[in-house]
């Protein structure tokens, strides 16, 4: 079945086509991103009207485009920025008065959940290994997703990469926030850490220097702790229009990087591992798989 995905973040809004077969494998045939900041101003909880407008006037170019790819389904998901908004009513509103869609606002768990699919079946693990644990770092959130005896095990917490950025947090802070989940992670022995979303394939890309980035060779890339330490450092001796210019940072997520690659050492540092896998398949692929399989 031929799916189309607008996944709806707190930084960026992103769009994937692809090709889902009965074996549950996903053929991307055409991708997307803007970095729209929908979750600019995160802290106060209030989606601000440029924000929403922007977000809105994106969602609205993929759906322009999309008839041409002759998709079978369309489905529009949103995360943390839109989940916490108090206001997130207008936002939905703005979007279906716009296009005539309704956006399905995933749950934290949920996310976690679609995130865990679509990464193993975009590197061809099994779900049911009982060492895996996917990390998907996004802009308002990071969700750990896991498999216990009874099934799999979600959670969902509030510490993303422009979260951090805006509220300023300090390592303590970030890791007071991140400690319930790392606590229960901690029991899984060996751990293998799956890492995907923008912070995790942008700190792979920095580390291979791509001019012009790669999904596939950021996809599978083995990224030591001595890799994001030495990441962190250079990104810190940088001002942030130096930043803006370096080899596999994209220049929206200059901003936000530091704070994203913070999260990532505390991560790392806190479950004593030497790496974690960086996958480019995640939330878009676990979305576009639950909607071949029947819908969202």
């Amino acid at each position: 079945m031929r799916v189309a995905v607008i996944d709806i973040g707190t930084n960026s809004t992103r769009l994937l086509i692809a090709e889902v077969s009965s074996l549950k494998e996903v053929k991307p045939l055409h991708t997307d991103l803007v970095t729209a900041r929908l979750g600019k101003g995160i802290g106060t909880a209030i989606l601000i009207p440029p924000a929403i407008s922007n977000t809105v006037a994106v969602i609205e170019d993929y759906l322009k485009r999309i008839p041409d790819w002759q998709v079978e389904k369309v489905v529009i998901a949103a995360t943390s920025a839109v989940r916490n908004a108090v206001n997130r009513e207008d936002f939905l509103s703005a979007v279906f008065e716009r296009t005539g869609f309704e956006v399905k606002v995933l749950p934290g768990p949920e996310e976690a959940l679609l995130s865990y699919q679509g990464a193993l079946s975009g590197l061809r693990m099994s779900i049911d290994s009982p060492n895996t644990v996917v990390m998907d770092l996004g802009g308002g959130s990071t969700e750990f997703t896991w498999k216990e005896r009874n099934g799999l095990r979600c959670r969902s917490v509030e510490v993303g990469a422009v979260r951090v950025t805006e509220g300023s947090f300090t390592d303590a802070e970030i890791l007071s926030l991140l400690v319930s989940p790392l606590e229960e992670i901690r029991n899984i022995s060996p751990v293998e850490l799956i890492g995907v979303g923008g912070t995790v394939t942008t700190i792979a890309a920095i580390s291979l220097s791509l001019r012009v980035y790669n999904p596939s060779l950021v996809h599978g890339f083995d990224l030591s702790a001595g890799q994001v330490e030495k990441t962190l450092s250079l990104l810190s001796s940088l001002s942030l229009e130096e930043r803006r210019y370096l080899p596999g940072l994209q220049p929206e997520r200059a901003d936000i990087i530091i704070a994203g690659v913070r999260i990532v050492k505390q991560i790392l540092l806190y479950l004593d591992l030497l790496r974690l896998k960086v996958s480019e398949a995640d939330l878009l692929y676990g979305i576009a798989i639950r909607e071949a399989s029947g819908g969202l």
